[in-house]
């Protein structure tokens, strides 16, 4: 049994799309951040650094596995798979480039500049400038990388595509509008239309009440 504690957001959604292109049953769990259930003591016992997603596995050899932070997540259930990853030399270093960009660069800067923006408590124009800027700097990189390339790591499909998925799919809450990448549009709406990502998108959305 696989458990999924998310909520609506950016990072969460990678887990249940890769869970649903991988064809694995899980059960999603709802933690409402808006309402600061990531700080229960309940949930920090899972995760002390108190963010989602979690992902538990209770069906490895050995005792259940709980594992925090997305993009370990999705390289453990590729590696579970043996999918959505590939198993050596440079087309697997070209994924772990990608997510290692996603969660150093685009991730943070999305983050930084969403959170400076609506969630600042007292307005912060150096720290929008610096953050915004920096999240359409990202945004010019991955548009130039899928220039030449039909998936952010190459010809194929792969967890590095799910991992920026997430924040292009939040990136109102950063300001980022696609209409300066074309590419990255280009390959937004692809990964919008397959099956997978919209049954992730559905059962994740059914957490956050209207």
């Amino acid at each position: 049994m696989i458990d999924v504690y998310a909520f609506a957001t950016p990072n969460s959604i990678k887990v249940p799309v890769a869970l649903e292109e991988l064809g694995l049953e899980y059960v999603l769990h709802a933690v409402n951040v808006r309402k600061g259930e990531q700080k229960s003591a309940e949930f920090i016992a899972l995760n002390p650094n108190g963010k989602v997603p979690v992902l538990v596995d209770s069906d490895t050899a050995s005792d259940k596995l709980v594992l925090t932070e997305s993009a370990a997540i999705l390289i453990y259930l590729a590696e579970k798979t043996g999918r959505l990853l590939p198993a050596s030399g440079p087309a697997r270093a070209r994924v772990f480039e990608q997510l290692f960009f996603h969660a150093s660069g685009l991730g943070p800067a999305f983050g930084q500049a969403g959170f400076f923006q609506r969630q600042a408590s007292e307005p912060q124009p150096l720290a929008i400038q610096r953050f915004s800027a920096e999240a359409s700097r990202s945004l010019k990189m991955l548009d130039s990388v899928l220039a030449s390339r039909p998936f952010v790591a190459g010809e194929d499909f792969s967890i590095a595509d799910i991992a920026h998925f997430g924040w292009l799919w939040r990136r109102e809450f950063a300001g980022v509008d696609l209409a300066e990448a074309p590419n990255v549009a280009r390959w937004f709406d692809e990964m919008a239309a397959r099956p997978a990502v919209q049954r992730a998108i559905e059962r994740v959305n059914a957490l956050a009440p209207l």
